[in-house]
């Protein structure tokens, strides 16, 4: 059985599919233990008849649309035009559109590849340096995984049984924590090299408000129409797929149902189709640690050596961001939740803090040298060696290490607002 795992292993280094692996680990696994391989279909049927699972493919096929049309030139303007004039504006509004993508994709990587030949470009004529910009591409690439309709917000509510609307409230302010602490980091850069920015216009904003008309009422949707108790998530969901169609390819005309139909849903269907296969392979590996104790074996070792709900956290920290570095965020779900949510109980981490802290850190992990997944998207994007890239994110890194620590230890910044609205 060993050498079978190693195998595997080897292969997984050489290229085999990660959902092909875990698949033939979790099978070899069942197999040795003499226990039914259907077992894992049963999962994945549980798992599938989960009203909310259908928002993901939804969201997701209003993200690309979003991604594929003129929106985020017309958002970037919006943005501009009402902060762009103060100092570190325009790095500020890269920011923030960049986190904007991110939370309807549920990727980093297309953020960065659809908007770096976009925010490029601006930042670079705005004077700041090739290092600044990159690094600051590279690190925002993956912001938005706080903010709602964030895939991984969702997939993590089905995994641990949070409830997302809960969880789409908890991430707000961390959300904007970070992207706060990475725009002091840009004011601060701007002030120091003197970057001349631009007056504030306010024929430039009723203009470019004029422009994105249509894409504001977008989180107005989503977010009031959850809250307001009009609609479930997946209900909100649709009408947001609905409404963005509806808007790029009919009213602002941006798309062509002949030319940009297929590739949309195309693009859409392969993350959702890679989603859903890792599901299936991972939910089976899930229910045979469960089924052999191993969450209550690892329970037990941890309160033998670690007493402390701190040091707990600050080693959660250092495994959330290998982990977040090492696998995909959807994979890093699925198989690592089930095991660190009862652990976490014990410690009397609230399951919505602790939500927030995962996702924080493989959000975070993405960017993390030596394998973070940003860092060799961003190299092959910009045509740069990984080694300059590490040094060009080294700041953002670390700016983003101490966000994670404040969300990490002061867990009203998450709960906060679940308090007040709920």
């Amino acid at each position: 059985m060993i050498p079978l795992i190693i195998f595997l292993l080897l292969l997984i280094i050489l290229g085999l599919p990660l959902f092909a692996a875990v698949g033939g680990i979790t099978l070899s696994f069942f197999a040795k233990d003499g226990i039914n391989p259907t077992v894992v279909i049963a999962e994945l049927y549980r798992l599938a008849s989960a009203p909310t699972l259908m928002a993901i493919p939804l969201f997701t096929l209003a993200g690309y649309t979003l991604a594929e049309s003129k929106a985020p030139k017309r958002l970037f303007d919006l943005i501009d035009a009402v902060i762009g004039f103060l100092p570190g504006g325009i790095a500020i509004v890269a920011l923030v559109i960049m986190a904007v993508f991110t939370c309807f994709t549920g990727a980093s990587g297309i953020t960065i590849i659809a908007l770096g030949g976009l925010l490029y470009p601006i930042l670079r004529n705005q004077e700041y340096s090739d290092e600044f910009t990159t690094g600051l591409i590279t690190c925002s690439g993956s912001l938005g995984l706080l903010f709602p309709p964030s895939l991984p917000l969702i997939l993590y509510g089905i995994i641990a049984q949070v409830q997302i609307d809960h969880l789409f409230i908890a991430g707000i302010i961390p959300g904007i924590l970070l992207i706060l602490l990475l725009s002091i980091f840009s004011v601060r850069k701007d002030v120091n090299a003197r970057i001349d920015f631009s007056k504030f216009s306010f024929s430039k904003l009723k203009s470019s408000v004029k422009n994105a008309a249509w894409e504001i009422p977008i989180p107005i949707i989503i977010l009031g129409g959850i809250y307001s108790g009009l609609m479930t998530v997946v209900e909100a969901s649709a009408l947001t797929a609905f409404y963005v169609i509806i808007v790029q390819f009919f009213i602002k005309k941006d798309l062509s149902v002949k030319k940009h139909t297929l590739k949309i849903f195309a693009d859409s269907t392969r993350l959702i189709g890679g989603i859903l296969i890792i599901l299936a392979a991972s939910m089976g590996f899930t229910a045979y640690l469960i089924d052999a104790q191993v969450p209550q074996i690892a329970l037990e070792f941890i309160q033998a050596n670690i007493s402390s709900k701190f040091a707990f956290l600050f080693l959660l920290n250092i495994f959330l961001l290998i982990t977040g570095a090492v696998l995909d965020i959807f994979s890093a779900i699925i198989i690592v939740v089930p095991l660190i949510v009862p652990i976490s109980q014990v410690y009397g981490i609230d399951p919505l803090h602790l939500g927030i802290i995962f996702l924080a850190n493989l959000e975070i992990g993405y960017m993390t040298p030596p394998v973070g997944m940003n860092l060799f998207i961003s190299s092959f994007r910009f045509k740069k060696s990984i080694i300059s890239l590490y040094r060009m994110s080294l700041p953002f890194l670390i700016i983003l290490l101490l966000g994670l620590f404040l969300i990490t230890y002061i867990p009203q910044i998450s709960l906060f607002l679940v308090d007040w609205v709920f």
